[in-house]
């Protein structure tokens, strides 16, 4: 898809030839063009641990398409997965009421129309179980399970300068010794369970959201506490409304929302959206967020009645559209930004119907878009509901879990009998700083992110050679991209790259410093245009005490990123060293 009016968005500095990968092709051909090797890297000297070419870190979206690809190339690759199921995010993530807020459609691989045309959605915005089915599907049809094992958590990797490799230790005490390592960790992976002081002593049932047991919970007609009104949160209130006995909300910062319109798909819908695999692989890789949608219009250039249209049409889509593709100033400038996110006010306002409620669970003080913007259906008419409640916690903060709720602030104790934690993640750095990582000379990720978060195009880092990386800090992620999408360009790029080392005969490679700091100043450059970075949320890591504050994903488009990845590609890993 073009998009014909995004010129209000940031874009990266860097200019040059836009480049098509061919990687969306079925079949072993490389983002080069090249047909893949065969070839099997040199084995280092023999030693303690199962000697492997490629350990891929996680089994979702990610690391399964990276381990089909590892495979074409002809390497051996394994995937360490700590879950007991495969479905990253999606296995984790089984709390009542998980979807997809992104339509189901362009939430696929696009490198393989039979993989495609093969799985069949239901409905429009699938749910947490169709999505973890086709993982499963997509497993299965690739034969991947061979070379997953599943409940082993990578706990350390330690890179060993004597013989070129990582010697990596799991949960079930073994030790793996791969060339390389592709951490497929995921953005959103690290839950922050261990909030406040008393969990252990509540004497009810206590869940994170991203944690949720695997045989579910039973909380019909019990009181049930939410702590959390972001994307989860809003998920989850509204599948317990109608099942609890009484549900109390703890809402800290409200968030704007947009009413999700799904639909269950008809024979003749699932077929137009399958007959449409080769626009979708054409299109989403080079658009802005990975989306089939995007702005048409300048703000500036048109009428108000013009912009209400646009803004009214875009709302009643019931999708992420209106945050995505109504306008793209709403990103960078103010006062555009202030006029939408009135526009959204009053929408929800008029919803509820009531100056109480509005006051807790209409946003005031910043603007629409610059935090996660959630689908919702029926959210807000939830609070409308006797057995629902909203409680306000910014001013009056939770202090304690005790042993038969949560006690505020101010003293005042909810009763509950079950407390389920919607309160998010260490974005971005939290699933790989969790795994204790040292490159060369000892150096520890942890502790290195903790001076400033840093990537090479999220992709390596200076210091921690043969370690790639999806999903991770300074590159298109969940905060601005269809994650499907964004994750597949980086599976591609990091498979030619290793593929370009060994044919080489190189051993090794690993950006520089310069080229490093050179892509942190550019993203902090483009960040620096985009309202979202001033304010307060997971996407600069301000939820998390200590972190450096820094924007997670990189805003200057997928497409602008993936030109200038290729463009590396081409120029031989120019800035990166190889040996």
């Amino acid at each position: 898809m073009d998009r014909s009016r995004t010129d209000a968005m940031p874009h990266a500095a860097y200019s040059g030839q836009t480049c098509r990968s061919r990687t969306g092709m079925m079949g072993n051909v490389g983002a080069g063009g090249k047909r893949m090797s065969n070839k099997i890297i040199e084995k280092a000297p023999a030693g303690a641990g199962t000697e492997l070419d490629v350990l891929i870190i996680g089994a979702g979206v990610s690391g399964l398409y990276q381990l089909h690809l590892m495979r074409e190339k002809g390497l051996t690759a394994r995937i360490c997965e700590a879950g007991s199921g495969i479905g990253g995010t999606w296995f984790w993530n089984r709390y009542p009421g998980a979807r997809l807020d992104s339509e189901s459609p362009s939430y696929q691989y696009l490198f393989s129309e039979e993989l495609y045309r093969n799985w069949t959605w239901s409905e429009r915005f699938a749910t947490q179980a169709e999505v973890e089915a086709w993982l499963n599907y997509v497993a299965d049809s690739l034969a991947l399970r061979q070379d997953i094992d599943l409940d082993t958590a990578v706990t350390s990797a330690v890179w060993d300068e004597s013989i070129l490799r990582w010697t990596v230790q799991t949960s079930r005490g073994t030790t793996l010794r791969p060339r390389f390592v592709i951490a497929c960790c995921g953005m959103l992976s690290a839950p922050l369970t261990d909030q406040f002081p008393g969990q252990t002593l509540f004497k009810g049932q206590i869940f994170h959201t991203a944690r949720w047991p695997a045989t579910g919970a039973n909380l019909a007609g019990k009181r049930v506490g939410v702590i959390g009104t972001g994307a989860t949160g809003i998920q989850v209130v509204q599948a317990l409304a109608p099942v609890a006995g009484e549900l109390t909300v703890f809402v800290r910062t409200p968030h704007y929302a947009l009413p999700m319109q799904n639909v269950q798909y008809s024979a003749v819908e699932i077929e137009a959206y399958k007959s449409n695999f080769r626009a979708l692989q054409d299109q989403l890789p080079v658009s802005f967020g990975g989306f089939d949608f995007a702005p048409e219009y300048a703000w500036a250039d048109l009428s108000p009645e013009k912009r209400l249209e646009i803004l009214e049409a875009c709302y009643s889509d019931g999708s992420l559209k209106f945050w995505l593709a109504s306008f793209a100033e709403l990103f960078v400038d103010e006062e555009v930004n202030a006029e939408i996110s009135a526009f959204i006010r009053a929408k929800m306002r008029a919803r509820l119907n009531d100056d109480r409620l509005s006051e807790i669970l209409v946003p005031a003080d910043y603007g629409f878009g610059t935090r996660r913007v959630p689908l919702e259906n029926g959210f807000l008419e939830a609070f409308l509901q006797p057995n629902v409640h909203a409680v306000p916690v910014k001013s009056n903060p939770i202090a304690a879990v005790t042993p038969t709720g949560l006690q505020l602030a101010d003293g005042t104790v909810h009763e509950l009998d079950a407390i389920i934690m919607a309160t998010g993640f260490d974005a971005g750095t939290g699933a790989f700083a969790r795994i204790d990582f040292r490159g060369r000379d000892g150096l520890s990720l942890r502790d290195h992110w903790q001076k400033g978060v840093s990537t090479a195009f999220g992709l390596q880092m200076n210091g921690f050679p043969n370690l790639f990386m999806t999903g991770a800090p300074l590159a298109p992620s969940a905060a601005l991209c269809n994650m499907p999408i964004c994750l597949q360009f980086q599976n591609e790029w990091i498979a030619d790259c290793i593929e370009h080392v060994l044919e080489n005969g190189g051993h090794v490679i690993e950006p520089t410093a310069q080229i490093e700091r050179e892509w942190v100043e550019h993203h902090d450059l483009v960040a620096a245009s985009v309202l979202m970075s001033k304010t307060d949320s997971w996407y600069v890591g301000s939820n998390v005490a200590g972190k450096p504050r820094r924007l997670l994903a990189y805003a200057g488009g997928a497409d602008a990123y993936r030109t200038r990845c290729l463009e590396i590609a081409e120029s031989g890993y120019s800035g990166f060293d190889i040996h």
